[in-house]
């Protein structure tokens, strides 16, 4: 498939996906566990995989506004939590999150890396008022395994806290936990920052033990004045494969600055899947109101060696 028309795009020369989900889910799915224990029962249960929000296509349809459609189209992907959520110094709620996950290869001699889309937010139009703060956090990041190190560079937007706005960015960033901080006390499968969406310790102004605050990370992003309103906003995040590194994010009109080699926790190799790489978008509720990201157009490029 060629790029999605949108002028938001700029991708690296080699396009892995260009996702417009008008035409299907495209290998989006939701994150579930490794059903690898006797029984096939989970292998943990630090973090409840199985009650999590879903993951669905959308044509944005709300009780006052109809159908909104998509940005350029009719469907989008739909993430959503359920009507749950513990305080944001607290591991999270079972269905407090939703997530969607797409399973892809690093393509041969790739240096750098490129994930693209439109987004929009929203809290369940359930009852009167704006919602806006009833909406914890968003964000997304890209699992990456290479022959030495899996590491799990992103961002997320802490929105709100207690119902009291917050409207900053923060990234993934090294943690000191050992692997049974990280995991609530369960020295095992998860090693010190792997799957930080949900893993380390957390904080009641909504960092964790993996997140940097960026400096300049104030931005008011679009929810619009209305529940059943929707205005798509750009993102973009770059990574530096070879170093392991951020490179450049970018969400509506500003460009975010990374501190000098600033980079997510490289922790070590996991068995069979070196040359992991998949992108995965998450929202977080911050009250008992189901919350939703609306994903448009996801584009995922590559700069190779052979076009460097």
């Amino acid at each position: 498939m060629s790029p999605h028309p949108s002028g938001y795009f700029t991708p690296l020369p080699r396009v892995l996906a260009a996702d417009d989900f008008d035409t299907g889910m495209n290998g989006w799915l939701d994150l579930r566990p490794n059903f690898v224990a006797p029984g096939f029962r989970e292998h943990s249960d630090e973090i409840d995989l199985i009650h999590w929000g879903p993951t669905m296509l959308s044509s944005a349809t709300f009780a006052f506004g109809g159908t909104h459609g998509s940005a350029q189209g009719t469907y989008s992907l739909k993430i959503s939590s359920r009507a749950h959520a513990a305080p944001a110094d607290e591991p999270p709620a079972a269905g407090s999150m939703g997530l969607a996950i797409k399973r892809l290869a690093v393509p041969p001699g790739a240096r750098r890396l490129r994930i693209e889309a439109l987004i929009a937010y929203k809290a369940e139009q359930d009852r009167p008022g704006l919602g806006v703060n009833d909406l914890r956090a968003f964000g997304f990041f890209v699992d990456l395994q290479d022959g030495e190190h899996r590491y799990m560079p992103g961002v997320r937007y802490v929105n709100a806290i207690d119902g009291e706005p917050v409207r900053r960015w923060q990234f993934y960033s090294p943690t000191e936990a050992s692997d049974e901080e990280w995991s609530y006390g369960r020295d095992g499968w998860h090693k010190a920052g792997i799957d930080p969406q949900w893993f380390g310790e957390r904080h009641a102004d909504g960092s964790t033990a993996a997140t940097t605050w960026f400096d300049d990370g104030h931005q008011h992003l679009i929810y619009n004045e209305s529940d059943d309103k929707l205005n798509w906003t750009p993102i973009s995040l770059t990574i530096d494969l070879g170093s392991r590194r951020y490179e450049r994010f970018s969400a509506g009109n500003r460009t975010l600055t990374f501190p000098d080699g600033a980079h997510p926790t490289w922790a070590p190799a996991y068995a069979e899947i070196e040359g992991l790489l998949n992108p995965v978008f998450f929202v977080e509720s911050g009250t008992d109101r189901r919350v939703s990201l609306f994903v448009d157009s996801v584009v995922i490029s590559a700069e190779t060696e052979e076009n460097a």
